[in-house]
């Protein structure tokens, strides 16, 4: 079969979508064109093996699950043929991301319309599977509404080229003739029981076949998840957006009741209608700070309502007219553009936070069933009920305006052992309450092995006769995407939490294991554009095995064991967490809290436990002893310095150490820069009181002004600093390389020699922003039994964090610059960049602020056969960055990322305070 992976590696990659359910495929294959595509149908055809297509895998459902041959076009069939402004549609292949579309069509101001929350990484391809919606579906319609045209390949291996404008009725293709005949002596039950209402996502949309409909059969296709075709191409809508805009905020008693306001609100043709209530404010507020949460209308439900129109002042009106009779206890319109975003920040915010944010885990599973709008708060209220009669917590929030509501539920499938039939027992009433007011066990996400066994509580006998049928004529040997829709798996089946508790880990290693399995494969990790930290090596890549939620699928499997079966020491968990930076990027940016830098570290303790360990982690691993121990003898430096700079010497020190043989070393320091910046600044003392500079073990040993630029920032700011006689290692670099037992033995020491400061409130200035993030989040972790640590913690910040509070202090003037700022991984993911973006504000600066890694990531990209790598990490974002800004200033705090701009550039970056007293 063409391009087939069928390595252990691979098919745990691809075992599990974002949904509930783990199905191992026989393998994957990612073809490159679409010949090659139609080739692997052809063959599994031929061989009688299952195929299941997936896009960017995000599906909440278990659509893109499979146990044969899983087809993933994501990776290589991803062109845009054509945008055509005056037809307002464009033809892509499967694989285009809705966010590049998007971004591409915005050249002749169009969009796609459909926005579901993953639009940073789902396909077209998927969402069209899928039926996808979104937000703005209430305006733009959803995926069905926007197909213009497919092509596609049926199971029984026939092309089909399906255009919504043309006439198919009178059409030889054999499938197409028996599926008009089919519909034609069906009409009855398909007009009763098929689009009663815009979020019927469920089961085969037949109504799209009606003769009043255009036997449309582009657009039925769309929802049927892979099951009936295989989509090789696709042209769709696009749409303008009005150039006005408008948003109110209406507050309620309770969401129930937000939601009783749907049929007074929809007459006003809003494009989107969005419903949450107090638990999601609750939430956004204790995750993110009070300072997320603008001011809301009064009451506990609320509704934000987005107006669009050509016309301002019509569309003024129908906002006053809308706000009139909406009923609302309070609301307004919102015409100040930021608090609009903020307002909408807390629903998206929300979101993502609310599978996460329970006493225990919440999965999806009934996350999207939808009801006639005009139903909605009655609905609500049963729902509410539901969940306290089986004793258990949800958010609900959703899209009221289209009548769907989304909810992660904290299904106990771990915790107790029949936690299964406590689930299943959820479910079957859930969704005998959606049918009871007319709806939809899916509203967006489709049935998957989810909902699909449940189809008969809503359809009747006629119906679910009728997508048996269209099956048959599609697909008569049901290889494609079997179990989903028609002759479903049970939808308990497959679960891939219960077998946590199968594990020996979930004895032994219970927090890991759970923490593991927090990723659900929303995949943001994997979006095709970067806004923050997360996943650097993603998006060098773009291979699955190095996103952070591939990752976490393999350490997801290693605990499981059937698959991959030599726990710690497994080659498959190697291989992934090989490329993994630990930025700790993640660990902020993912919907999940996903650490995997810390689940990295866990995995190489407990797999060299006893055992020899790479070269790289005794030199690297341990630097800062080294770099005591020479910067301890006078002599020693220049020795070394001159060792490491002479050819033949060089390679070889560098073969042993387990160093790249294309990397440049730092020089070491004459002595301890610390010890010589204690002795300069002794006598001098401040009239504002005393502060600790605590000097990390890189700026200690090597070559470097930036302690000293420190100090001087300090006292010209009034202050007194103090340099430790002691060392106090925070112990990074054995965080990194696994050696825990090794770190923990450094913070204990430093908590010693830090905390007598931290006791009487003096605060603690650290020059390396990667070691004062150990403090803020792994020092927490790995020293929990000893509560000075917290205090240490609490008193450690950045100079930019210390002067921020400072009232006193004023930035140079840096009006005219333009300052290229490269925030080291672990501030940005931990402290975030708050106080340094708000003093470059005040200077004036023209500032570029870098989102990613510099890809040297601390010993990472120094280790042997990482180099290409770290280059190509460099190169998608900080290199071009420096291209494009010329010879301004690059400002870099992280001690990896200046040695990375010295290595790869040539190029002399800055600390803050270098950049201060530089400009002072």
């Amino acid at each position: 079969m063409p391009g087939l992976d069928d390595s252990t590696l691979t098919r745990a990659l691809y075992s599990t979508d974002a949904s509930l359910y783990r199905v191992v495929p026989r393998g994957v294959t990612h073809p490159p064109t679409v010949a090659e595509l139609e080739a692997v149908v052809d063959a599994v055809r031929s061989a009688h093996i299952p195929l299941t297509t997936r896009g960017a895998g995000t599906s909440c459902a278990g659509n893109a699950v499979g146990p044969g041959v899983v087809v993933d076009v994501a990776r290589h069939l991803t062109k845009i043929h054509a945008i055509d402004a005056e037809a307002c549609t464009a033809t892509v292949d499967p694989g285009v991301v809705q966010d590049v579309l998007s971004r591409a069509a915005q050249q002749v101001g169009l969009r796609y319309g459909p926005d579901p929350s993953t639009f940073t990484r789902c396909t077209i391809g998927g969402m069209i599977g899928n039926n996808a919606c979104g937000p703005r579906a209430l305006g733009y319609g959803r995926s069905s509404d926007n197909v213009v045209a497919l092509d596609v390949i049926t199971g029984t291996g026939e092309r089909l080229t399906l255009d919504s404008r043309a006439d198919l009725t009178a059409s030889d293709s054999p499938t197409l003739r028996a599926l008009h005949d089919l519909v034609m002596a069906n009409l009855g039950t398909i007009r009763t029981q098929f689009g009663t209402f815009s979020r019927q996502v469920s089961g085969y949309s037949l109504e799209w076949l009606l003769p009043e409909n255009g036997f449309d059969v582009a657009k039925f296709l769309a929802g049927s998840e892979g099951t009936l075709a295989v989509i090789t191409r696709a042209t769709v809508r696009l749409v303008a957006d009005a150039p006005y805009k408008t948003m109110l905020a209406l507050g309620y008693p309770t969401m129930p009741d937000a939601a009783d306001a749907m049929p007074a609100i929809l007459p006003f043709s809003p494009t989107a209608v969005e419903g949450m209530d107090r638990r999601i404010v609750d939430v956004v507020s204790r995750t993110l700070g009070a300072d997320a949460v603008p001011r809301l209308p009064e009451g506990d439900g609320w509704v934000f309502v987005e107006l669009t129109d050509t016309d301002p002042d019509r569309l003024a009106e129908r906002a006053r007219g809308l706000l009139a009779a909406s009923g609302c206890l309070d609301g307004e319109v919102v015409d100040d553009l930021v608090v609009a975003a903020a307002l909408w920040k807390i629903r998206a915010d929300g979101a993502g936070l609310a599978g996460v944010s329970l006493d225990r885990p919440a999965h999806a599973g009934w996350e999207d069933a939808a009801v006639p709008p005009a139903k909605l708060g009655p609905y609500l209220r049963d729902f509410d009920a539901l969940l306290r009669k089986h004793e258990l917590q949800g958010l609900p929030y959703g899209h009221f305006g289209d009548g769907c509501v989304h909810c992660r539920i904290d299904f106990p499938l771990v915790q107790v052992a029949d936690g299964p039939a406590r689930y299943r027992a959820f479910i079957e009433e859930a969704a005998d309450l959606a049918a009871s007011y007319g709806g939809s066990m899916s509203g967006e996400h489709g049935d998957g092995r989810a909902r699909s066994e449940l189809l008969p509580r809503m359809y009747s006998d006629e119906a679910l006769a009728l997508f048996s049928q269209v099956k048959a004529i599609f697909d008569p040997e049901n290889l494609l995407n079997p179990g989903v829709l028609v002759d479903p798996a049970p939808f308990d089946a497959d679960l891939r939490a219960p077998g946590m508790r199968r594990s020996p880990l979930f004895r032994t290693h219970r927090q890991f294991v759970d923490d593991v399995h927090r990723c659900t494969g929303v995949g943001k990790c994997v979006a095709s554009t970067r806004s923050n930290v997360m996943c650097p090596s993603w998006q060098a890549t773009r291979e699955e095995k190095d996103s952070t939620r591939g990752r976490a699928r393999i350490l997801q499997e290693m605990v499981n064991g059937t698959l991959v079966t030599d726990g710690w020491r497994s080659a498959e968990v190697h291989e992934a967490l090989d490329l993994c930076l630990s930025c700790k990027g993640c660990s902020r940016d993912c919907p999940t809290g996903t650490d995997m830098a810390a689940y990295k570290s866990r995995v190489q303790y407990e797999a060299f436990k006893g055992r020899l360990r790479p070269r790289d982690h005794y030199t690297m691993g341990w630097l800062p002893m080294w770099g005591r121990l020479v910067s301890s003898n006078p002599v020693l430096p220049k020795l070394m310095n001159l060792v490491m700079q002479t050819p033949g010497i060089n390679n070889v020190l560098k073969l042993v150490a387990g160093i790249d043989q294309h990397r440049g070393m730092p020089r070491f320091a004459a002595g301890s820069n610390r010890a010589a910046v204690r002795a300069t600044t002794r006598r001098r003392t401040g009239t504002k009181g005393e502060v600790v500079l605590w000097v990390d073990s890189f700026g200690d040993a090597f070559e470097g002004d930036h302690i000293a630029a420190t100090a001087a920032v300090l006292i010209d700011t009034g202050w007194t600093p103090r340099l430790l006689e002691r060392k106090a290692c925070c112990g990074l670099t054995w965080i990194t390389t696994g050696q825990l037992d090794g770190a923990v033995k450094e913070l204990r020491n430093a908590t010693d020699v830090l905390h007598g400061y931290a006791a009487r409130g003096v605060r603690i200035v650290g020059t390396e922003p990667s070691c004062i993030a150990v403090w803020r989040s792994d020092a927490l972790e790995l020293v929990h039994d000893d509560p000075r640590v917290a205090e240490v913690a609490a008193h450690v910040v950045t100079l930019a964090e210390f002067l921020a509070t400072d009232e006193d202090f004023t930035m140079p003037d840096l009006a005219g610059h333009t300052v290229v700022a490269q925030p080291h991984c672990h501030e940005a993911s931990v402290m975030g960049w708050a106080a340094e973006a708000r003093l470059l504000a005040a200077s004036g600066a023209n500032v570029v602020k870098v989102n990613g890694c510099c890809g040297l990531a601390g010993n990472h990209g120094m280790i042997a056969g990482h180099y290409d790598f770290s280059v190509k990490v460099f190169e998608t974002n900080l290199g071009p960055a420096l291209d494009a800004a010329g010879d301004a200033i690059v400002l870099a705090d992280g001690f990896s990322c200046r040695t990375q701009l010295q290595d790869l550039q040539a190029r002399q970056a800055l600390t803050f305070a270098e950049l201060i007293v530089a400009h002072a």
